[in-house]
C-alpha cells in the first residue's frame, strides 16, 4: 500500500517570493560591539563543499550515515541527533530548477528525503483522522512552499512538517533548499524534532538552510 502523504500548502502571506537573507545575515549570535570590532560568531562554522557553501551549527558533529542516494555531507546535533543538516547531490538533466514544476510539485519527486513508508501492517491510526489515513505511519503537510533568484541562481525553499503514527518527537520540521547548476541537483535538508524546534533549535535549522549557496 502506497504512502499516504498530506500536501495542505499554506504560503503564508509574510514570506515573499524573491526574499532571503544572506550566509552572512543568516548566522546567530552576531551581537554588536559599539567599543570595538564585532564579536566572532561562535555558533556557527562555514562548509566549503564540492559546489556549495553552508554554515554548520558548530556544535553539530560530522556524520558518516549515509541515509540517501548522492548524500555528501551530513551533521547532527551530537545530543539531539534528530537534529540534523544533510546535502544531497544527483545528476539531473533539469535545468533551470523549474523543469521540475512548481516547489510543491518539485517536492513530491523529492519526498524521499522524508523516508519511504516500507511498513504495511496494522497501526495505532487505526481510524482516519485529521492527521493520518487508515494504516499510514506517517504524514507530511507543506508550510511553506516559495522560490526566490539569488546572485542569478534560483532556489526552491520549503518547510514541512511530518508526523508519525507513534507521535516520536512531536513530529519533525523540515527545511529544504534546493537548486540546480551544471546538470547537478543540490538539495540541502535540516530538520529538528518539534520539541527542540520550539527550544532553540529552530534558529540553526532555520541559519544552516538560509546559508546553503551553490557556487
Amino acid at each position: 500500500m502506497p504512502m499516504a502523504w498530506l500536501f495542505p500548502v499554506l504560503l503564508f502571506g509574510a514570506v515573499a517570493v524573491g526574499s532571503r537573507v544572506s550566509p552572512a545575515d543568516a548566522a546567530y549570535g552576531e551581537a554588536a560591539n559599539v567599543f570595538g570590532k564585532p564579536k566572532t560568531n561562535t555558533d556557527f562554522l562555514p562548509f566549503n563543499g564540492c559546489g556549495f557553501t553552508l554554515l554548520i551549527p558548530s556544535k553539530w558533529n560530522l556524520s558518516k550515515e549515509v541515509e540517501f542516494p548522492g548524500q555528501v555531507l551530513r551533521y547532527e546535533d551530537n545530543f539531539y541527533s534528530t537534529s540534523n543538516v544533510s546535502v544531497v547531490v544527483v545528476p539531473t538533466d533539469k535545468k533551470p530548477i523549474t523543469d521540475f514544476g512548481s516547489p510543491e510539485q518539485f517536492f513530491s519527486q523529492v519526498d524521499y528525503l522524508l523516508g519511504k513508508q516500507a511498513y504495511f501492517g496494522k497501526t495505532n491510526a487505526e481510524v482516519s483522522t485529521e492527521s493520518f489515513f487508515i494504516d499510514a505511519v506517517a504524514t507530511a503537510n507543506i508550510l511553506e512552499a516559495t522560490s526566490s533568484v539569488i546572485s542569478e541562481k534560483l532556489y526552491y525553499f520549503i518547510s514541512v512538517l511530518t508526523r508519525t503514527a507513534d507521535g516520536d518527537v512531536g513530529g519533525k520540521h523540515q527545511l529544504i533548499t534546493a537548486a540546480v547548476e551544471d546538470g547537478k541537483l543540490f538539495i540541502c535538508t535540516a530538520q529538528a524534532g518539534d520539541k527542540r524546534w520550539f527550544n532553540g533549535a529552530r534558529k540553526f535549522v532555520e541559519s544552516t538552510t538560509l546559508s546553503f549557496s551553490i557556487a
